[in-house]
């Protein structure tokens, strides 16, 4: 993966943290209501995992915000 790659899911993870912090939500409770697993929320949040489309929609669902929002910042 490229520095560049990497900071662009660095970028979605902090957006994605900050979302469900805002919301109150821990990993351990958010991660269920998404359907994924506590672990790989964790590597998305640090931008450690490469997410699929699906889990991104996945989360924008459980936050009931549009998929875009997760991207703020991101050119």
């Amino acid at each position: 993966m490229q520095d560049n790659d990497r900071e662009l899911l660095e970028v979605l993870g902090r957006n994605i943290r900050f979302l469900r912090h805002a919301q109150g939500f821990s990993q351990e409770s958010f991660a269920p209501i998404c359907g994924i697993n506590r672990a790989y929320l964790g590597r998305i949040e640090r931008g450690e995992q490469n997410i699929s489309t699906l889990n991104l929609i996945k989360i924008a669902r459980a936050l009931g915000v549009s998929v875009g929002k997760l991207f703020k910042g991101i050119k």
